[in-house]
């Protein structure tokens, strides 16, 4: 139920961004934003900003809409390719690209920042009779790793070698889409899947309620120095008794969910983009409970690439940076 009703949410925000063919502008500008799978949290968010960014398409003439993407990878290297404008993607995602890391293969200097937007964290949901109480006890069983082209993918297979667990370690590796994971792992299909996201999120949401499943711990010696050896992590809990099945808070680190474009997107884009999500902030805090508590202050924190232009004015303007 809960899944139907933010696939609902979902259409009704993305329909919000078709608008009328008639237009005060002759020659409206286009911003496509990339996001994720539409049962996540990017899809919802990135439909907001653009509808908050069309409530302004007569002073400024830019319409915008979403495309549901794999995820961080994908949207890189859209941005970078000119395919989409801008995108969101994880933070250690950002400094992949930045650095020529895997799954990038040459560095992305013109990467950008505009803003950061709420902590994800990387999440196990186990089948409660599959007995995995903690990543180090994947070895032999059937684990989805993630969709290739998706944060969540680039993020498991750095936490697989800092726990010393092969692909070959495993009974069976998946490579399951978002929305394909809950309902794999209900039908004992896969004994445990994991998923970088904010919370409460929808697909965990409905593992819990449509199966004995669980969220797992994600701890150990690997798991600490792998904290400690990128700042673009940090450790939190995913709460208790938030979703069915899983009473006590369960332990494990994260990221930050940002935005980012590449240096060709002109200023004036990108100051658009964010003067239209910043002066709709409290709007915005109430889409979703991932972004409840935030503040403006925060979501310009945790960004391991540099500011795109358009932002840094943007910023600098209401005194959020000097």
């Amino acid at each position: 139920m809960r899944l139907r009703a933010t696939l609902a949410i979902a259409a009704v925000v993305a329909g919000a961004l078709f608008l009328p063919a008639q237009s005060a502008h002759s020659a409206d500008k286009f911003i496509t934003v990339g996001t994720g799978g539409i049962v996540g949290v990017y899809y919802p968010l990135g439909g907001a900003i653009c509808r908050f960014v069309n409530a302004g398409r007569k002073d400024h003439g830019y319409r915008c809409t979403v495309e549901s993407t794999g995820g961080s990878v994908f949207n890189i290297n859209a941005v970078l390719s000119g395919d989409m404008d801008i995108g969101f993607a994880q933070s250690d995602t950002q400094f992949y690209a930045l650095n020529g890391m895997p799954p990038f293969k040459e560095k992305q200097p013109k990467l950008r920042a505009l803003f950061s937007v709420y902590p994800e964290l990387l999440t196990l949901v186990t089948r409660q009779d599959a007995n995995i109480k903690s990543f180090a006890d994947l070895k032999g069983k059937r684990m989805n790793i993630g969709d290739p082209g998706s944060g969540t993918r680039a993020t498991t297979e750095l936490v697989m070698a800092a726990t010393g667990i092969k692909k070959e370690d495993l009974r069976l590796a998946t490579e399951l889409k978002f929305v394909e994971m809950a309902p794999a792992l209900c039908d004992n299909k896969i004994d445990a899947f994991t998923f970088v996201a904010g919370h409460p999120n929808a697909i965990f949401q409905e593992a819990a309620a449509s199966c004995a499943s669980s969220i797992a711990a994600v701890t150990g010696p690997g798991i600490d120095k792998l904290v400690k050896d990128n700042p673009f992590y940090a450790k939190a809990n995913v709460p208790g008794k938030m979703y069915k099945g899983t009473d006590n808070p369960q332990p494990t680190f994260g990221v930050l969910a940002t935005m980012v474009a590449s240096a060709d997107l002109p200023e004036q884009t990108a100051y658009i983009i964010t003067k239209a999500l910043f002066d709709n902030f409290d709007d915005f805090k109430k889409l979703h409970p991932a972004v409840a508590n935030i503040t403006k202050e925060q979501m310009l924190q945790g960004n391991t690439v540099p500011f795109h232009p358009g932002a840094l004015k943007y910023f600098r303007e209401k005194g959020l940076l000097k």
